[in-house]
């Protein structure tokens, strides 16, 4: 528990993860650390956290820390250097890049964890000053495909509805969301609907994740036909009568063009059952449920966008709200769940390479509106490269500079290995970071510039619901750390463009920015906050959570488009009519299965911050491959063992999961490792680099793929003091443990190799248990009385109890019993074995549950009584039920154990 000064107070921020933007209170403990907690007064989150949120305290340490600017020097190392020089670098560098090959041959990539304020200076720069607009972020990877789903529809990137729909639908239809897991805070709103008001919930999903179990139906659909089932569900509502025919009348155009695309991809309920390989009667229930439900709210997330037919999907989804009126209205509305904390900021700036600032794009009128208001001549006139060409422009040697701002492309687009090559190409490869070493900044950085942190950064983000908040600092800003926009700013000023660049402040930026949404708007636009753009630092300092628009005069809106009002010239929405639903990828006799990618439940992106956490690593600490189980058979693979996946792009070796949960046919891993943190488990090489017409958002969910066993004789697992680097030849997964540092390997080298390396680093207060001749060497080094190194390995699982010995080296001090019975692996009187974490808000193990349900537990909340378990975020929730499930009696055996007694 973090001990904290009482002269120290409570700052108000905001999440570091989702799009859900969740209010924090951090409590600084005047050592570097803070007590984190959610704010009960932010209407995100009414004090709510997930894991994830709850463990930030655990993640504000400056190891592997960048700290000081570094260029990389003739004899291809980095070496520290003066801000001023580093600056003048990328400035002239750049300087001498544009006027050699033109402002297209240089390019920004930045992420949706920059602040607004971060993103707004970098497009003005980019695309107003140097004249390209090739700026694109890695929200391309997340919810490209909503933005162009919107703006087909709606003529501008809006979200319709509120997170107080949520509370007040009747029906919750979730498509490719894992909310249970990736937005557990809302999810648990939708849980306390259906609890409270008696909400249905529908889960539309290829995988049957955590979201299942709180369902009213669940619908497994194949890969790729989401279209073919909304566009089923329309055919359905215009041939019972369900259309708003009034709404469609007055507020839309396109309807016949659509309804008669809908009708030849699946025009009956027996057409949609085949297309998408659900049963009828599970269509049939689904559509009268929707149909019958006028309160309904369709909310849907990764498994729509990250197709080739993304937008398509989204399209067909919000045809159906428009068909039916349902929109903009209490309960009622499609809903974008996003992803990263500030996607929705990003594109309110121009984030991605097909948008302008405030939501303005590239027409002539907008191009010239932000040219005035910015007074920059150069501004780019057309879109720049989406981020998968914009990678494929690298490689073949177009764009020669590429500033890479708080992101790590060489794990998390796809083709991830053809991208680390294409970065080595570049004549100039700038990264603002702060962390000295990941994937990307490995591939061969020429300038490091450190920027600054999560509890160091200042200004605004905005969630999925449109909510502004501020992002506040707590803590001091270590070594030469900076803003983003800062660093931005002053090579701005070295390229001559000192005038347009002169903020002093984040409060000076979001001023510009308000100013800008309002300018010639007059309500023609959705962005409008223009009643923000006079605020002073101090009220924007204490500005509280405020849903966009904020128009001079008005106040807030919560929802949009009830009584039409859409953004197209018109002032009405399209209908619009997706193309036949198929994926772009086949599968063949070399890639019989499809790789499906996403993410697992403590774990954020490529755990550069959430790879730090002890609690947030337990329970999911190995990269991993989830397979059905005739899957298995088939291709000779066994629940734990390790198996090779590879596709056209790349090869990953992953531990295998055999679950019924997952589709047949179909494989899943996460993609959170990278060789940063793991061996040959970059999911992202795996991935296809194919990407949908409209959006550019690339094909996560779908790459043909193979899978073969992969023997390792030896498991194993070290733990230490200190960073260590083990041998080459061993798989190794590196996993955050309290005290130190973790890593679960797997090998085929002899035993006897691993002593010698411990031997290397051991202290010389070494205990051993060896039986080579049985494959077996367990060791373990002090320091004084606790552990300071130890090495477990075995045949397969003979390597000794992870969970025991881990927690034995998180102690102080080993009592005698406890050294003496270390090395057997196991647990003693006295030391019990939580087992695998599965509630990472408390720290509950699987051991203490299951002992829970043997006395007795027989629900989520018996168990949450007694062990705190599932009562914070409740992503745990769904497991706890499953061990219920497998672990209560049947009625057979508790009728015979009532006998006995």
């Amino acid at each position: 528990m973090t001990v904290v000064d009482p002269d120290l107070r409570a700052v108000k921020t905001t999440c570091a993860y989702c799009g859900v933007g969740c209010g924090i209170l951090a409590t600084p403990d005047g050592r570097g650390g803070a007590a984190i907690s959610g704010d009960p007064d932010h209407p995100a989150n009414f004090g709510r956290l997930c894991s994830k949120g709850s463990a930030l305290g655990e993640t504000l340490g400056l190891t592997n820390r960048l700290l000081y600017p570094m260029i990389r020097c003739g004899k291809g190392t980095m070496e520290r250097v003066a801000w001023s020089d580093a600056l003048d670098h990328v400035a002239h560098r750049f300087q001498h890049i544009i006027a050699r090959d033109g402002p297209g041959a240089v390019a920004f990539y930045l992420s949706g964890q920059l602040l607004t304020e971060d993103y707004y200076v970098a497009n003005k720069l980019m695309k107003g000053f140097v004249g390209s607009a090739n700026v694109d972020t890695n929200s391309r990877l997340c919810m490209a495909s909503s933005v162009a789903g919107h703006r087909r529809a709606f003529g501008a990137d809006t979200v319709p509805g509120c997170y107080e729909d949520l509370d007040e639908a009747d029906l919750l239809v979730l498509v490719g969301s894992n909310a249970a897991w990736c937005h557990p805070v809302l999810y648990q709103r939708m849980i306390a609907n259906k609890q409270k008001r008696g909400a249905r919930i529908v889960v539309i999903d290829p995988r049957r994740t955590d979201t299942v179990g709180d369902d009213d139906l669940f619908l497994g659909l194949r890969p790729g036909t989401d279209t073919a089932l909304f566009s089923g569900l329309l055919v359905y509502l215009a041939d019972n009568g369900v259309l708003d025919r009034d709404y469609i009348e007055l507020h839309t155009t396109g309807f016949d063009d659509a309804i008669a695309r809908a009708r030849s991809i699946t025009g009956s309920v027996g057409a949609t059952a085949l297309a998408t390989g659900l049963s009828e009667q599970d269509v049939a229930t689904f559509f009268q449920m929707f149909a019958n439900t006028p309160r309904v709210v369709t909310l849907y997330s990764q498994g729509v966008n990250q197709s080739a037919q993304g937008t398509d999907k989204v399209n067909a989804i919000l045809n159906c709200h428009l068909a039916t009126g349902r929109i903009g209205l209490p309960g009622a509305s499609p809903f974008s769940l996003t992803g990263q904390p500030n996607a929705m900021g990003g594109r309110e700036v121009g984030g991605l390479a097909n948008q302008l600032a405030a939501h303005m794009g590239f027409t002539p009128p907008d191009i010239d509106r932000v040219r005035r208001f910015w007074k920059a001549p150069r501004i780019a006139t057309h879109e720049g490269l989406k981020a998968v060409q914009m990678f494929e422009a690298i490689a073949r040697g177009e764009i020669k500079a590429l500033w890479v701002m708080g992101t790590n492309p060489a794990v998390s687009l796809p083709n991830a290995d053809g991208v680390r090559e294409a970065l080595k190409k570049l004549e100039l490869f700038v990264i603002s970071e702060n962390v000295i070493s990941n994937d990307t900044v490995d591939a061969g950085a020429h300038v490091l510039l450190p920027a600054q942190a999560w509890g160091e950064k200042s200004g605004t983000v905005t969630n999925s619901e449109r909510r502004i908040s501020r992002q506040r600092a707590f803590l001091p800003s270590p070594g030469e750390a900076k803003p983003d926009w800062w660093i931005m700013g002053e090579v701005a000023r070295r390229l001559g463009f000192g005038a347009a660049f002169s903020f002093t402040s984040a409060a000076d930026i979001f001023r510009e920015h308000a100013a800008l949404s309002a300018f010639e708007n007059a309500g023609a636009r959705d962005f409008d906050i223009g009643a923000l753009q006079s605020l002073s630092d101090s009220d924007f300092d204490a500005m509280a959570p405020v849903q966009w628009p904020v128009r001079q005069g008005t106040e807030p809106q919560a929802r949009f488009f009830a009584e039409g009002g859409f953004f197209a010239n018109d002032f009405r929405a399209r209908f619009i009519a997706p193309e036949i639903p198929a994926l772009r990828t086949e599968t063949s006799a070399a890639r019989p299965l499809r790789l499906n990618t996403g993410r697992i439940r403590d774990q954020w992106h490529t755990m550069t911050r959430t790879g730090e956490s002890p609690r947030l690593g337990q329970h999911l600490p190995e990269p991993f491959v989830e397979v059905h189980p005739d899957d298995a058979a088939k291709y000779g693979v066994a629940d734990g063992d390790f198996a090779r996946v590879t596709t056209d792009y790349g090869q990953c070796t992953l531990r295998v999961i055999v679950s019924e949960r997952q589709q047949r046919g179909m494989l899943f891993a996460p993609i959170h490792w990278s060789e940063a943190n793991a061996t040959g488990a970059r999911v992202g090489s795996l991935v296809a680099p194919v990407t949908d017409p409209f959006s550019g958002q690339p094909e996560n969910k779908a790459t043909p793929a193979s899978i073969v066993p992969y023997e390792y004789v030896f498991r194993g697992f070290a733990l230490s003091r200190k960073p260590l680097e083990l041998p080459a030849h061993a798989w190794v997964a590196r996993v955050a443990v309290k005290g130190g540092h973790g890593y679960l390997f797997a090998d085929n080298a002899d035993v006897a190799g691993w002593q010698s390396w411990l031997k290397s680093i051991a202290h010389d207060d070494l205990a051993e248990y060896k039986d080579f001749g049985g494959g077996v060497y367990r060791a373990a080094s002090f320091d004084g009385d606790r552990i300071d190194t130890s090495l477990f390995i075995g045949p397969a699982r003979d390597a000794g109890d992870w969970n025991v010995v881990k927690d034995l080296f998180a102690a102080d001090t080993l009592n005698h019993d406890e050294r003496r019975m270390l090395l057997s692996g196991k647990s003693i009187d006295g030391l019990a074995n939580a087992g695998p974490i599965v509630c990472a808000c408390f720290g509950v193990g699987r051991n203490t549950i299951c002992d829970t349900i043997a006395a007795g537990a027989r629900s989520a909340a018996d168990i949450g009584t007694k062990l705190k378990a599932g009562t914070n975020c409740g992503s745990c929730i769904p497991e706890l039920k499953r061990l219920i499930t497998q672990m209560a009696p049947s009625d057979a055996e508790r009728r015979k154990l009532a006998a006995t007694h």
